[in-house]
C-alpha cells in the first residue's frame, strides 16, 4: 500500500505508512519534523510506535546533525537469519527440545555473559584499540555499564526484552535459524553518555526544543566526532555479535539435528544505526529507529512476534521511504499493559507449536502485545518484496 496519511503542520511533512498509529506517536513525528535541520520530509514505517524522544519505526534524514535518541538506546541493534540444508522431514519435537536446552546453555541470554574461560576473545580484540581511545578521551563512558559487566564477555551473547533466538521453518519446510540482537550494554553505556551530553550541549547553548530527547550534535561541534566515533563503533560490535552468536547456534544444532549446511547467504542487518547517504539531491545521516534499508535488491529481515511469521524481503528502493522499511511487527501496548492484561495461559495458546518460554517471565512479549505482522506487510508492499516466510519451531529469549 502507498502512504496512509500525511502531516504537515511542520517546517516538512510526515509521510505515514499506516492508518494503525496513536496520537503521541503523530506527536512525536510532528516534532521531528519542526526540527530545523530535518531533510525534505520524515517517513514513519507501518511499525511505528511511541520511543524516547523519535519514534521507534521513524526514518530522519538530517543536515548536518544527528540526534543521539533517535538512533536509539541500542546502537545496531538488528537481525540475522540463514537458511539450512535440512527440511522439517529431519527434525522432530524431541530433538528440538534439545537445541533448545542447548542454546540457551551455550548464549548467554538477559543480563548474563559469557565466563571468562569462554570469551570469544578473537571476535573482541579487534575492537579493544578503539574503545581505549573513546574512553581514554571520555572516561565517564562506562559509568553505566555496569559494575560487573565486561564488554568483552558480553560479545556473542543475546541480551534482553525483545531480543530471542528462533529456529524456523520457511513456506517450503526448510529450516532456518534467525536472531535478534545488537550491541549489548556496551552500546546502551555508550547511547546513555552521549544522549546525556547532546542534553548538556543544548542547554549550554540555550537551544529549546520541543523535547529534550531531541538534543543533537551539530557537525563542527566538539562532540559530534566523537559520537560517531562511537556510535560506528557500537554499530560494528552488534554486527560482529550476531555473526558470533550465529556460529555458536549453529554449532548446538549440530550437536543434535542431522548433518547440514548453510545453503543461502547470511542476511545481516542493524535496524537501529545511522549511516551517510544521498537522498533527494543531498548527502544527509539518515537515522533508521526501528527501520531497515531498502534499497532496490537489499536483502532484510523483518520478523513477526514469537507466535507469529516472519519474513526475509528484498528491498524495492522507494525514496519516499529513504530506501527504508519496517523492522518488525511493533508494539501495540507496553510491556506494562501486557503483563496486566494477558496470562501465562494466553500465552501458553498465543505460542502454541512452539518450543519456548511461557512463563509469567516472558508476558510482555505475548504475540496479543504486537501489531498484527500481516498487515505490516500489507501496507509496505510499496517498499519491500516478500522472499521467504519464516515460521518459528524453537525460540529462546532473552
Amino acid at each position: 500500500m502507498p502512504i496512509r496519511e500525511v502531516i504537515t503542520s511542520q517546517r516538512v511533512p510526515v509521510k505515514i505508512w499506516t492508518n494503525d498509529v496513536d496520537e503521541r506517536s503523530k506527536e512525536q513525528l510532528s516534532n521531528i519534523a519542526s526540527l530545523p535541520f530535518i531533510h525534505h520530509h520524515v517517513a514513519a514505517m507501518p511499525d511505528v510506535h511511541l520511543g524516547i524522544g523519535a519514534t521507534i519505526g521513524s526514518v530522519v534524514a538530517t543536515h548536518k546533525a544527528i540526534i543521539p535518541a533517535a538512533v536509539g538506546v541500542d546502537i545496531g541493534c538488528g537481525m540475522v537469519a540463514c537458511r539450512l540444508s535440512i527440511t522439517a522431514n529431519d527434525i522432530e519435537e524431541k530433538s528440538l527440545k534439545k537445541v533448545f536446552d542447548q542454546i540457551s546453555r551455550d548464549v548467554p541470554v538477559g543480563r548474563a555473559q559469557h565466563r571468562d574461560e569462554r570469551v570469544l576473545i578473537d571476535a573482541a580484540r579487534p575492537f579493544e584499540a578503539r574503545l581505549d581511545a573513546m574512553t581514554a578521551k571520555h572516561p565517564e563512558l562506562l559509568k553505566s555499564f555496569g559494575r560487573f559487566s565486561k564488554w568483552v564477555n558480553q560479545m556473542g551473547t543475546l541480551g534482553g526484552g525483545n531480543h530471542f533466538i528462533e529456529v524456523c521453518l520457511d513456506e517450503s519446510s526448510q529450516v532456518w535459524i534467525m536472531l535478534h540482537s545488537g550491541s549489548r550494554g556496551i552500546g546502551n553505556a555508550m547511547a546513555d553518555y552521549f544522549i546525556k551530553l547532546a542534553k548538556r550541549d543544548m542547554e549550554q547553548w540555550m537551544i529549546h526544543l520541543p523535547d529534550q530527547n531531541l538534543a543533537y550534535f551539530p557537525e563542527g561541534c566538539e562532540h559530534f566526532d566523537d559520537y560517531v566515533e562511537a556510535v560506528t563503533w557500537a554499530q560494528e560490535y552488534a554486527f560482529k555479535n550476531r555473526q558470533c552468536m550465529v556460529d555458536l547456534v549453529l554449532a548446538a544444532l549440530a550437536r543434535h539435528l542431522p548433518a547440514f549446511e548453510v545453503t543461502s547467504e547470511v542476511v545481516n542487518c542493524h535496524h537501529n544505526y545511522v549511516a551517510q547517504e544521498h537522498h533527494y539531491g543531498a548527502n544527509v545521516w539518515v537515522t533508521r529507529k526501528g527501520a531497515i534499508r531498502a534499497r532496490e535488491g537489499d536483502l532484510g529481515i523483518i520478523p513477526g512476534s514469537m507466535g507469529a511469521r516472519s519474513f526475509i524481503v528484498r528491498g524495492k528502493g522507494n525514496p519516499e521511504s529513504f530506501n527504508s522499511s519496517a523492522h518488525g511487527a511493533g508494539r501495540r501496548m507496553s510491556r506494562t499493559a501486557a503483563e496486566k492484561l494477558f496470562t501465562e495461559a494466553d500465552m501458553v495458546q498465543q505460542t502454541e507449536g512452539v518450543i519456548c518460554r511461557k512463563d509469567k517471565g516472558v508476558v510482555d512479549e505475548i504475540p496479543g502485545a504486537y501489531k498484527d505482522i500481516d498487515q505490516v506487510m500489507e501496507n509496505q508492499s510499496d517498499l519491500t518484496d516478500i522472499l521467504h516466510t519464516l515460521k518459528q519451531v524453537v525460540c529462546v529469549k532473552g
